[in-house]
């Protein structure tokens, strides 16, 4: 009797194990759309893809321009990483226009830039990818015409009038 039990106990148990190793090979505990989230901790720097070629930045829009200006504020400060992540964004995905502004800056300020493409994390080749020269945003408002030719720094503004 006592044996009998043993010999149930040691097949239950290895019943067990085994439907356990069936599971865990099924299923790894991350779906596809995980893959990204999960990797994310191991990048110094995240941006995202924003229209026009614009870049969502500490959650401010800024162009490609600006983005590279702001490299080369944490590069003055000591503080250029290493790494950066380039994810799309809700109303943008990754596009070769942002894709050839990061290449410009991973060649200027000596940083691995990674995207996302389809759910794989990436490494972007600066050198193969066709590197642009970094633009300010292409929608600028025209001056109105009493504003043409003047600087911001050329004369007192009236409040009284609302002129200079």
């Amino acid at each position: 009797m006592i044996r009998a039990s043993t010999l149930m106990t040691r097949a239950a148990a290895a019943i067990l194990l085994a439907s356990m190793l069936v599971l865990a090979g099924c299923h790894r505990g991350v779906s596809k759309n995980d893959h990204v989230a999960t990797e994310q901790g191991q990048f110094d720097y995240t941006l995202k893809a924003y229209k026009s070629g614009q870049f969502l930045v500490d959650g401010a829009v800024l162009s490609a321009a600006d983005t590279g200006s702001h490299f080369a504020y944490l590069k003055d400060q000591g503080k250029l990483p290493k790494t950066v992540l380039l994810l799309p964004s809700d109303d943008s995905k990754v596009r070769d226009a942002h894709l050839g502004f990061m290449a410009r800056m991973a060649l200027d300020y000596g940083f691995a830039v990674y995207y996302d493409k389809k759910g794989e994390l990436v490494r972007l080749n600066a050198v193969e990818k066709d590197a642009r020269q970094l633009e300010d945003t292409p929608q600028k408002g025209s001056l109105p015409d009493r504003m043409q030719g003047k600087e911001a720094s050329s004369g007192a503004y009236d409040v009284q009038n609302g002129q200079q």
